[in-house]
């Protein structure tokens, strides 16, 4: 069964594999200084970026898909920021699979390719803190969350709990 809503179900993934593959670069090159050849290491950079890339692309599905219900109750200025950074991610995301692509070509192409995958990679990072960051704000600060909770639960206008907190800790 999938959770509702889906899109921060998924948006994790990305987030994970935008820190993971920098690191994985870097392996990939120190698997090729101890005498692994660098194209088979390579094909592990390849697998992060696909996986990086399929996952950002669901991730802004999902987000288009429950656009509509959060405008409810979110102005249209944080959600096209949003929006925004999120399809900059992303096409950053496929350009970086496609220069890891290219790094499994041979000789001096393969070479700079992989190089430039791996600076790649560090672009990602400020890009993925940005579009994590506004998702935040959507969440925590503009009260998204509030499209998918019933009359009575969940966070209300001040930022309050209206759900009444039981303590577990009762000294009757």
């Amino acid at each position: 069964m999938l959770p509702e809503p889906l899109h921060p179900a998924i948006v994790h993934l990305p987030i994970a594999l935008t820190l993971l593959l920098p690191l994985i670069a870097g392996g990939a090159f120190l698997l090729a200084r101890r005498g692994y050849p660098i194209r088979t290491v390579w094909l592990g950079v390849v697998a992060g970026a696909a996986l990086l890339a399929g996952s950002a692309w669901l991730a802004v599905e999902t987000g288009e898909g429950q656009e509509e219900r959060v405008e409810r109750v979110v102005s249209e200025a944080p959600l096209e920021t949003h929006e925004e950074r999120a399809n900059l991610f992303l096409a950053l995301s496929a350009a970086t699979l496609a220069l890891t692509l290219a790094g499994l070509g041979k000789n001096q192409l393969g070479r700079f390719a992989r190089l430039a995958a791996t600076g790649a990679t560090l672009v990602l990072l400020p890009a993925g803190w940005m579009v994590g960051h506004s998702g935040g704000e959507l969440v925590y600060r503009h009260g998204a969350a509030s499209a998918y909770t019933t009359p009575g639960e969940g966070v209300g206008a001040t930022g309050e709990s209206e759900t009444p907190r039981q303590d577990d800790d009762d000294d009757d």
